[in-house]
């Protein structure tokens, strides 16, 4: 009997650790530590930026997804160092385009219908 109390504890030991690894990482309330993006729009179109990336928890929510939407030129920082982005024109005229950078390398997309997508990982 003991040798099984022994056993499950162990096993529970073992479990709790790995529930523990597999929690997000708690990022800082500001978010100047992740990837930089950028979307470039004339003044007039607006637009939907979609990013995945991995998950964290910021102010004691879990997230993986941001979205954000705007009206022409916009700068911003994702929460971690990956990333996958989707960049749509939901309103105006001419180019639209994202790039995220990475160790100093700018990975970029345009479009001027179809979304534009962006993967930095």
């Amino acid at each position: 009997m003991k040798t099984a109390i022994s056993i499950v504890a162990a096993g529970l030991t073992l479990i709790a650790g790995s529930v523990a690894l597999a929690q997000p990482a708690e990022v800082a309330q500001d978010l100047k530590g992740g990837l930089p993006w950028a979307v470039a729009a004339d003044a007039n179109a607006t637009w939907r930026l979609e990013c995945r990336f991995r998950p964290v928890t910021i102010r004691g929510v879990y997230q993986n997804r941001m979205v954000r939407e705007g009206k022409g030129p916009q700068i911003g920082n994702l929460p971690t160092d990956n990333g996958s982005c989707t960049l749509t024109r939901l309103t105006g005229e001419g180019n639209i385009g994202v790039a995220v950078i990475k160790d100093g390398k700018p990975v970029a997309k345009g479009t001027t219908g179809a979304p534009a997508i962006i993967n930095v990982f």
